[in-house]
């Protein structure tokens, strides 16, 4: 129940926020879409500043791992060189 009252008071302040700036909801899709980046590196500097609080320093490998699928998603994986010269053929 906590976990949704937070929601709540979250989708309040952003209510707020659009309300300051005269955007009607939904938003237009730049400003939705910039808004969603927003969500995106909020959660990733919160994960980053955990980490520094505790003592632990930022890899670029920890980054990745972390922080980079949750920001882009899944990459598609690349196929051998290969393969790719079998279906050209």
């Amino acid at each position: 129940m906590k976990l949704y009252l937070m929601a709540l008071g979250a989708g309040l302040l952003v209510g707020v926020v659009y309300g300051l700036m005269n955007v009607r909801s939904p938003a237009p899709p730049v400003i939705a879409l910039v808004g969603l980046l927003g969500i995106l590196a909020g959660e990733q500097i919160v994960q980053i500043a955990k980490r520094l609080v505790s003592g632990q320093g930022l890899s670029l490998g920890w980054l990745q791992r972390e922080c980079g699928e949750h920001v882009f998603g899944a990459l598609p994986a690349r196929r051998p060189t290969d393969e790719r010269d079998k279906g050209q053929a």
